[in-house]
């Protein structure tokens, strides 16, 4: 069983930044792949950022540039740093943890608002 911690969200002004955290226990951390989620209101939840367990990241299109996803396997937590942040990035922001026994585990979600 994997437990994910997700903090860090909040309110943000167009062009503002936040860094989101996600602490991860109840798993070799360091093997796992790491992604955070969004899901806006009426819309699917989407891939924003993964990275596997050698450090390579993967972005989506829409964020590219502006997001930073990073690991810490000492602290077993993944941080995803958002700068130029707008107005479509609100949403719920979830981590996942996606095991080498392939079971992927969600966080409970952070807020992320984002006026212009």
């Amino acid at each position: 069983q994997v437990q994910l911690v997700e903090s860090g969200g909040g309110s943000v002004q167009a062009g503002g930044s936040l860094r989101l955290s996600c602490a991860a226990s109840g798993s070799i951390f360091s093997r796992n792949v790491m992604g955070w989620y969004r899901q806006a209101p009426g819309k699917q939840r989407e891939l924003v950022a993964a990275i596997n367990s050698g450090g390579s990241p993967n972005y989506a299109d829409s964020v590219k540039g502006r997001f930073t996803i990073s690991r810490d396997n000492a602290k077993n937590t993944v941080y995803l740093q958002m700068n130029s942040l707008k107005p479509e990035d609100t949403a719920v922001y979830y981590c996942q943890s996606y095991t080498t026994s392939g079971r992927g585990y969600w966080g409970q979600g952070t807020q992320v608002t984002v006026s212009s």
